[in-house]
């Protein structure tokens, strides 16, 4: 986060059993945006899901992110040393000798078998990871170095795509998913450059989703050279997977 950090708490009304719920933001006084830094108290009575929480917050104050979570294993099935993170790390190696395994206890991420955020990626929502390099193919000497935390969007996602690099060649401005861009623009040699206007995206080096995958933030691409040099496919990064 960049700016300074404010903190407020909100009252959030008061729990069936008289406890009071109170949420904790962060405000980034540059942009202006409120993080939430942490969630009320569950009660006996009264427990108030992430989701809800942002629906009340929405209308109150400009909220674009949500602190998220990830806990990091040196060895398989969650074994050995580990080390929670909550943002972006360009390198692992200070806080673990290795990592074969990892948990996302909430947002979403791209992790990166090189530092600085490099080489191959894979993109994971919530849930357990509990062997990384086996299943997501990587080579046995690979483990994850790196990690980006992905901010959550919670307005529209538009985004223009282009047949050939430096925004040159055929153009579509595309705000939903899409399987295939040889079925749906004619598109065989894929996608080789692109303009995310809104929101955060997944591309793909296969039609429908597969192969290995690539996030793009809002800004402007215009080669895709160092990550296999076209797409095949897209998809939103949606906050319902938060």
């Amino acid at each position: 986060m960049k700016g300074h950090l404010q903190r407020e708490s909100v009252h959030m009304g008061t729990a069936g059993d008289g406890a009071h719920l109170s949420v904790i933001l962060q405000r980034d006084s540059v942009s202006g945006t409120f993080l939430v830094f942490q969630e009320p108290v569950c009660t006996e009575n009264n427990c108030l899901k992430l989701q809800e929480l942002l629906q009340i917050l929405g209308s109150r104050y400009n909220i674009s992110e949500i602190i998220t979570k990830v806990i990091f294993y040196e060895d398989r099935n969650f074994q050995g040393r580990s080390w929670e993170c909550s943002g972006d790390s360009s390198d692992l190696s200070p806080y673990l000798s290795r990592c074969h395994s990892c948990r996302v206890e909430r947002g979403c991420w791209m992790v990166y078998d090189r530092t600085n955020y490099t080489g191959n990626s894979y993109f994971m929502r919530r849930g357990d990871y509990a062997d990384c390099v086996t299943v997501w193919g990587w080579d046995r000497s690979s483990f994850i170095r790196s990690c980006r935390m992905i901010p959550m969007s919670r307005g529209a996602h538009r985004i223009r795509v282009y047949d050939r690099e430096n925004f040159t060649g055929q153009m579509m401005e595309v705000t939903d998913d899409c399987d295939s861009f040889m079925e749906r623009h004619r598109w065989s040699g894929g996608c080789h450059s692109c303009h995310v206007v809104d929101g955060h995206w997944l591309m793909y080096e296969q039609p429908h989703y597969r192969g290995r995958t690539w996030y793009f933030r809002p800004g402007e691409h215009r080669s895709f050279r160092d990550c296999g040099g076209r797409f095949m496919s897209m998809r939103r990064i949606m906050d319902s997977w938060y």
